[in-house]
């Protein structure tokens, strides 16, 4: 886990509004036992997630395809390869939706805004450094036109059951 305590009482918050912000319908599924929290789903999520991503065209058509994603400080990040058809969809129009669904065990639902991310940004180093960790190669060599990404979430749930973290997983 890269999260802060400040990291997660901020994705608590994201979390809460979020569901406090849905339909009748979705808060009856994830409610009780199944309701995560902040600290469940950044545990939930170490190592690398296939995520479903969900793009738009210009024609304003709903395109979706799988991508590795990394939960870093309460954020996804994700790489495609500049030829990509996610990759122009998201140079015009960055909201996206994803989800990473584990059976019954675990979902994990999200809209943002994906923001590029380049060698100048404050995130750069350090998300090379875990992906590159994780693949033993450095993403960006993949390719001629490698474009790595975060998502900046506005709305985010979680559903499943998993344990929480203990102290020691917290830290």
């Amino acid at each position: 886990m890269k999260e802060t305590p400040e990291e997660i009482a901020a994705l608590q918050e994201l979390m809460d509004a979020s569901r406090a912000g849905s339909t009748s319908h979705l808060r009856e599924i994830i409610s009780g036992d199944h309701l995560l929290t902040a600290a469940q789903v950044v545990g939930a999520l170490e190592g690398m997630r296939v995520l479903s991503l969900a793009t738009v065209t210009a024609r304003g058509e709903p395109r979706v395809s799988a991508v590795d994603g990394h939960f870093l400080h309460g954020q996804w990040t994700f790489g495609t390869d500049g030829r990509a058809a996610k990759a122009k969809h998201l140079e015009a129009r960055p909201s996206v939706s994803l989800a990473h669904v584990d059976g019954e065990r675990l979902g994990v639902f999200c809209h943002g805004q994906a923001i590029r991310l380049s060698p100048g940004d404050p995130e750069w180093e350090e998300t090379i450094a875990h992906w590159t960790a994780h693949y033993e190669e450095d993403p960006t060599t993949w390719g001629a036109d490698i474009r790595m990404f975060r998502v900046e979430p506005t709305w985010m749930v979680g559903y499943g059951t998993v344990d929480e973290p203990t102290a020691d997983e917290a830290d």
